[in-house]
């Protein structure tokens, strides 16, 4: 029957392989238990409810790599599954050889022969060679790439697990060597390098037998001191990952503010429990970094630290606020780009909204974003314009208002820079035109509209943004709001995501999704615009963080399949960040109201991006993103560039004759 013997001419000496083998484990597990009451440190926190929904996440995010295979890295991605898949199939085969040896201690016989043991063997030894072949390329790699934090313990790391599959081999090479059989063929890296290695004795089999071993024990005493322990740490992360969408941040109550006696956080013990464990699953690739605006534009902020220092807060003891840098914390534009490409799902934003949150708390924002949220608190606009100001496009337009009872089916919410800012004006104008061109029954609150809070929010102050929240719930519910339509991308997030906090539940759309919805009922037509005349904008709280993509697109006549894709391919027709992908404008988290040099301006290096298609017009559909791009594309560029948003295109196809 094919198999193969167990402790091969070690005899008594298994019983010290055992004793070393636990005592390497007992190491392995006394490291892990300080960890886990390091995340006991922080706030409790229930995790999704139900086996299917862990299930589901392990499978798409850690089994599959969901987030690896959809990275734009063109060599890290494919070195990275190579080492993840070949090192969880050894994973697999010590457990199912274990498994296999101490059955009949519970009455099972021993499987691991026959059929069995034949496709084991071949399609295990074939698993360990992308092992050492991701190995290889990963230490030739790891050097050149400038995001990947580097020190001698990964090249320790890489070096003992190519150590530990080659002397594996080697290992196998001396059995079939000294203890040849007829079905070692299916062996296939072993029987071959049995073939070339001499013949060895009874002793340097042992010597070989023993030499695999004791770098086995060292791997698991030191692997939770070690980077690949993200590989366990990211199965209990992603399972437990917090059921909220991208755009939605927790909001604090008040009983929380009196039991703590502060707002947000001060010391990593204040994260939730699965936050801190999060921090231990990062492997520290650097992809958040390599996708932040911020980090881009020679900024401060570098996601990948802001997890490192963090984690290291959750050891010492020191404030969050002085581990990251309150620099770093005010630079994020919380546009997600960092969430979105982390491969086991860390909410940084989450983690930096919470600690500005205590920043801002103890008074330690000032400047234009203060200014901001004074605003805000008194006149409900975010750029202190009046009341009276927010319905002066509506001049000689027939605007109609819910105050004069009219019956509509949307409230067509214009925003504070839709009702006020220039450019933003002539959006939500265009927008009013088309709704009524296609005898959609809508209203405005006018006066009655106050700020969603969003700014607020994002920059730090959760109770200005409660406050106005609130305000606004109890207008809907006056005038018995059910759908509404915005132009703007942050006020639609914050209505579909965060709203619900406060019994506000209603049907959202994006301008570009309910125009889109016309244009296929045949009530409007799109606008036919070529890519290579017409580039298009993609903005991050509608295209990564609400997951619409294609509604755009279909405004301008062109089809596409991007929404709930994770994957984004290269397009030679679209920027070269496009969808999910797209390339934050800077705006986002409060950073609108916030100075900047030129030359550190996210702006720039997205307006370079459209200037570079060739296109001569720009198509918007957030009113931040143009105001941002409005002025950097006058800095990266003297050709004319015409910026305009969608509604605006598509109302000037739908005034031709």
């Amino acid at each position: 029957m094919q198999t193969r013997q167990e402790f091969l001419h070690i005899g008594d000496g298994k019983y010290v392989f055992y004793v070393l083998i636990y005592l390497s484990l007992a190491i392995m597990a006394a490291q892990i238990v300080l960890r886990v009451k390091a995340w006991k440190q922080g706030k409790p926190l229930a995790w999704p409810q139900g086996i299917g929904i862990w299930i589901r996440n392990v499978w798409e995010f850690v089994l599959l790599q969901r987030k690896v295979r959809t990275s734009r890295r063109k060599s890290g991605a494919p070195m990275h599954l190579l080492i993840f898949y070949g090192f969880m199939a050894l994973f697999v085969a010590t457990t199912l050889l274990a498994a296999a040896t101490y059955a009949p201690l519970v009455g099972i016989p021993n499987w691991h022969k026959g059929a069995y043991y034949l496709a084991f063997e071949f399609f295990f030894d074939v698993m360990g060679l992308s092992l050492v072949a991701g190995l290889v390329w990963a230490l030739f790699r790891r050097p050149k790439n400038p995001y990947l934090t580097t020190n001698w313990k990964d090249y320790a790391t890489l070096l003992l697990i190519l150590i530990v599959a080659v002397t594996g081999y080697w290992l196998e090479a001396a059995r079939i060597g000294i203890n040849p059989q007829e079905w070692d063929r299916a062996s296939v890296v072993g029987y071959a390098m049995a073939q070339v290695l001499p013949t060895p004795g009874v002793p340097m089999y042992q010597f070989v037998w023993w030499f695999h071993m004791a770098w086995i024990f060292v791997f698991f005493a030191v692997i939770p001191q070690m980077r690949i322990r993200h590989i366990v740490m990211a199965f209990a992360s992603t399972a437990g990952k917090p059921d909220q969408p991208w755009g939605e941040l927790k909001p604090i109550s008040m009983e929380e503010v009196e039991q703590t006696e502060q707002i947000g956080v001060k010391f990593a013990k204040d994260y939730s429990r699965w936050h801190l464990m999060s921090l231990d699953a990062c492997m520290e690739c650097g992809r958040c970094t390599e996708v932040c605006p911020a980090n881009r534009v020679g900024k401060v902020l570098n996601p990948k630290q802001v997890v490192q220092d963090i984690r290291s807060a959750m050891v010492d003891g020191r404030e969050v606020a002085e581990s990251v840098s309150e620099e770093a914390l005010w630079q994020c534009t919380t546009c997600n780009a960092c969430v979105e490409a982390c491969p086991v799902l860390i909410r940084h934003v989450d983690m930096i909204v919470d600690a500005r949150r205590l920043l801002v708390a103890e008074g330690r924002l000032s400047g234009t974003a203060a200014t901001m949220l004074r605003q805000t608190a008194s006149t409900s606009h975010s750029w202190g314009a009046p009341a009276s100001e927010r319905e002066k496009w509506m001049d000689g337009l027939d605007i109609p208002l819910c105050r004069d009872g009219v019956e509509f089916e949307y409230l067509f919410w214009v925003g504070c820079a839709g009702a006020t800012d220039p450019g933003a004006v002539k959006t939500t104008k265009a927008v009013a035109a088309l709704l009524k061109k296609a005898g959609v029954k809508f209203a405005c609150l006018g006066q009655e509209e106050a700020c969603t809070g969003d700014p607020a929010r994002r920059v730090g102050e959760e109770f200005l943004y409660q406050e106005k929240a609130m305000g606004n719930v109890a207008t809907f519910e006056k005038y018995k709001v059910q759908k509404i339509v915005t132009a703007c991308p942050h006020c639609m997030n914050t209505f579909k995501n965060e709203y619900g906090q406060f019994e506000g539940r209603y049907e959202v759309f994006h301008h570009t999704q309910l125009l889109q919805q016309l244009v296929s009922k045949g009530q409007l037509l799109a606008a036919k615009a070529p890519a290579k005349e017409v580039a298009l904008h993609d903005p991050c709280y509608l295209s990564r963080v609400n997951n619409e993509a294609d509604a755009p697109r279909a405004l301008l006549g062109r089809d596409s399949d991007l929404n709930d894709k994770a994957h984004v391919p290269d397009n030679p027709d679209e920027p070269k960040h496009y969808g999910r992908k797209t390339l934050c404008c800077g705006a986002g988290g409060g950073r609108m109201w916030m100075d900047e040099p030129p030359e550190q301006r996210p702006a720039s290096r997205r307006a370079q991006e459209l200037v570079d298609t060739g296109a001569k017009t720009v198509a918007l559909a957030c009113p931040f993103c143009r105001i941002m791009l409005d002025a950097s594309i006058k800095q990266v560029t003297e050709e004319e560039i015409r910026l305009v948003d969608l509604a605006e295109l598509l109302q000037e196809a739908n005034s031709k004759p």
